[in-house]
């Protein structure tokens, strides 16, 4: 699929990872531009549904004009709430691309790229009372610097983040370029892009609470997954693929996994092959690939029935 929106990463091989059955239920959980929503809905038959997820209202202008498909406008933290709502207990598969859009990348007022000057906003839902204007203007410095340590992995965060609070004190911080101004003697020319991308990356995921809303989405999926059903997540960066790969082993994101009376190891899923990442024939064609990483795993022990 070819869309100015966004090319889905690792297509066949996210899907794939799936195992479709032709009747099954399947919920894409990151719509976006739905490429991947679309090789979905080639597999499953007359009788399988796909329910998609995007906060972000400009992805309802790609809603797939399918009676198989439905498109819901808001988080993937709140799952399980919407599928109950629309009388769905049980999924066989879960496909989730934890990436920023093509689409916002490039839409420049969207203030996610560092190649435009642009307003502080980074919001995914545009509905959200947070913007990166409110991180970077009204946040105290510690909180700041923790943003920046723990989101970014800067090691100067905290020397960061008092530079931002002196600039700040003069004039608002308004803009992309500003807050590049400010930052300008911990960019030197040569790590100049990497380290600003390190910034914005953990900017945006404070103001969208990503890594609170992965663990929500990951925590709600084992009830959700019928047995045999499969979970296949592309991330992009090591704070998501690490509580992915956490979950994935441990059903939990801290610690050992709970053991039984017997001491069984309970653990809701097991992986299913290797770690995966984009081809360089993929790379060459969508650089955006470059840092992707697709995990599989599959819903193992008993599990209840499906509603109707």
């Amino acid at each position: 699929m070819t869309n100015p929106y966004h090319s889905p990463v690792l297509l066949n091989e996210a899907v794939d990872g799936l195992n479709i059955k032709e009747n099954g239920v399947y919920v894409d959980v990151t719509f976006g531009g739905g490429g991947h929503s679309e090789e979905i809905l080639r597999r499953i038959g007359k009788d399988g549904k796909l329910i998609a997820f995007d906060q972000d209202k400009e992805a309802l202008a790609n809603a797939i004009d399918d009676p198989r498909f439905r498109l819901v406008n808001e988080n993937f933290r709140f799952l399980k709430r919407f599928l109950k709502f629309y009388g769905i207990l049980k999924v066989d598969g879960i496909l989730a691309d934890f990436g920023v859009s093509s689409h916002q990348f490039d839409t420049a007022q969207r203030g996610f790229s560092t190649r435009f000057d642009a307003g502080l906003d980074m919001r995914m839902n545009q509905r959200s009372d947070v913007s990166a204007y409110e991180v970077v203007n009204e946040y105290g410095e510690e909180e700041l610097a923790k943003v920046l340590a723990s989101y970014g992995e800067l090691r100067n965060a905290r020397a960061m983040a008092k530079t931002i609070v002196v600039a700040r004190k003069q004039a608002p911080i308004k803009t992309t370029l500003q807050l590049k101004e400010v930052l300008g003697r911990f960019l030197p020319k040569m790590r100049e892009h990497k380290l600003l991308a390190q910034v914005y990356q953990a900017i945006r995921i404070e103001v969208n609470q990503e890594m609170e809303a992965l663990k929500d989405f990951l925590l709600q999926t084992p009830d959700l997954m019928e047995e045999g059903g499969r979970l296949s997540l592309i991330s992009y960066h090591s704070l998501e693929d690490r509580l992915v790969k956490r979950f994935i082993r441990s059903g939990k994101f801290e610690g050992e996994p709970e053991k039984d009376f017997y001491g069984n190891v309970m653990v809701p899923f097991k992986k299913v092959g290797k770690l995966i990442v984009p081809s360089a024939e993929e790379i060459a064609m969508n650089n955006r690939a470059r840092s992707a990483k697709l995990r599989i795993a599959e819903r193992v022990g008993p599990v209840s029935g499906r509603a109707n």
